[in-house]
């Protein structure tokens, strides 16, 4: 790879590894989103608990299901913070330690994995204090959205 490919791709893989702990690092953003923008994990299946007819009590187990899912991600946000810092700081570095980060880029997809996980757990937790028909209804809505969101996509890329 010539100088300038292999410059290109080191610098598109420092964006790429050190945007995603800036996402999981931001208190209203990552997996889910909200219909405005943003959102904590889960606040997507939160917001359509009352289009499937949720009880109040279901939609308090949810709650303090995702609550502390967040609230035992913050450890891993606040690495992830410091893991991005690193990568600039070797990336600004005079001579590019490509070994270094690399190293980072493995810690940061561990990172990535627990938080994965945990959040997977969460949503798992979620889904059995939903009924079946409940879950299907949420399952339908979700399709149809990453339908609607694909079709945007599609526009803005001329496809």
């Amino acid at each position: 790879m010539n100088p300038i490919k292999s410059s290109l791709a080191l610098a598109v893989a420092l964006v790429l590894s050190a945007a995603a702990p800036a996402v999981l690092a931001q208190p209203h953003a990552g997996m889910g989103g909200m219909r405005h923008g943003g959102g904590f994990p889960g606040h997507q299946l939160v917001e359509m608990l009352d289009d499937i007819g949720a009880s109040d009590a279901q939609r308090t187990q949810i709650e303090t299901i995702f609550k502390t899912a967040r609230e035992e991600l913050r450890g891993e946000m606040q690495e992830g913070r410091g893991t991005h810092q690193q990568m600039l700081k070797l990336w600004a570095a005079p001579s590019i330690d490509a070994a270094a980060i690399d190293a980072l880029r493995k810690q940061q997809l561990a990172q990535h994995e627990r938080a994965s996980a945990r959040m997977q757990a969460a949503f798992i937790e979620a889904g059995r204090v939903l009924t079946p028909e409940q879950r299907a209804k949420l399952a339908e809505r979700a399709g149809k959205r990453m339908a609607r969101m694909e079709q945007r996509m599609q526009g803005r890329h001329g496809r």
